[in-house]
């Protein structure tokens, strides 16, 4: 099969719910654009009917394509996995939410073609349809990569994008394992535009990117891109002999004066203050050394069990977890 102009990659992890919404809109959407395209969802080892209503759905669609990664890997691996295998001249990644709006995909390729950019973020212009804490988290999260990684970074820009071919190949031949795609993007520095929309609300079922999973993108967002965690446990190190020294000028003092008053309050406080901040700094030493690690092993970031493009002539099973 050629190439097709224009692959839309989704990562899927338990999106039944939402499956029919999205089948509804996106069929349509996608035709009516007038180029070729392949539609490439990852199922992310989801535990519910997702798989089954995806291959009963390739069924009559031919440029629907089904990738199964063995296990759940996460958001982006998945993303990985399509950049991976997708084949387009123009790639668009998006969530199966659809709180972004997939109409803005012709947004996407107008603004590629009129401005002759490899990179077109989509920009949430308004988020009142996220809730106050997911809001203020996410402006937190922004502000401190910005902080970090520089200015380059799209404020409010997260995963729905389009890039070129020249961006994908770019990505594909980094040779880091476990890579944030929203901030990985910006620093290869490609010509970009933005195009801004308005966020709407989840069309069906629960989120599945929680508390925990948004902490564990952000210290990967920063243990990936800075080693100002590192320089903070300089900083505290630095602090605590600072505090240590007028420990033991404190009580000299005390002792030289004659008010010095047996007693375990001033040691507790020495050892609580010392103690936490050594406790601390070993910390963030330990979550580089385990991304050392990690990467020495070369264990790969995701494995794909089924692609129905590369496996046309079976039907792949699909069991329940």
């Amino acid at each position: 099969m050629p190439d097709p102009e224009l692959s839309v990659v989704v990562p899927m992890y338990d999106e039944e719910e939402v499956l029919p919404i999205f089948f509804e809109r996106m069929h349509p959407l996608l035709d009516g654009l007038g180029i070729s395209y392949e539609l490439l969802v990852v199922d992310d080892g989801s535990r519910d009917r997702t798989a089954a209503l995806l291959l009963e759905a390739a069924n009559g669609w031919p440029q629907l394509r089904v990738v199964r990664l063995l296990r759940n890997s996460g958001h982006q691996a998945a993303q990985s996995a399509g950049f991976r295998r997708a084949r387009g001249r123009y790639v668009v990644t998006i969530d199966a939410d659809l709180q972004d709006p997939p109409e803005v995909i012709a947004e996407f390729l107008a603004a590629a073609r009129e401005q002759d950019v490899d990179v077109v973020y989509g920009v949430r212009s308004d988020r009142s349809s996220d809730s106050w804490p997911k809001r203020t988290t996410a402006r937190l999260y922004y502000r401190l990569m910005c902080r970090l990684v520089g200015k380059d970074i799209p404020f409010d820009a997260a995963d729905f994008r389009l890039v070129s071919r020249r961006v994908v190949d770019a990505v594909n031949a980094l040779p880091e394992d476990g890579r944030v795609f929203r901030l990985v993007i910006p620093w290869l520095g490609f010509p970009s535009a933005e195009v801004r929309y308005v966020r709407a609300e989840r069309a069906a079922g629960t989120t599945k990117y929680n508390l925990t999973k948004m902490l564990r993108l952000a210290f990967d967002s920063v243990t990936a891109f800075s080693a100002a965690p590192l320089r903070l446990a300089t900083w505290l190190g630095l602090l605590g002999g600072l505090l240590s020294v007028m420990f033991v000028v404190g009580a000299l003092v005390i002792k030289l004066t004659g008010h010095g008053v047996p007693g375990w309050t001033s040691t507790v406080l020495a050892v609580s203050v010392i103690g936490a901040i050594q406790l601390l700094c070993l910390g963030l030493l330990g979550e580089y050394v385990a991304r050392l690690f990690q990467s020495s092993q070369r264990r790969p970031q995701f494995l794909v069990g089924y692609d129905s493009l590369e496996d046309q002539g079976h039907q792949e099973p699909v069991h329940r977890r």
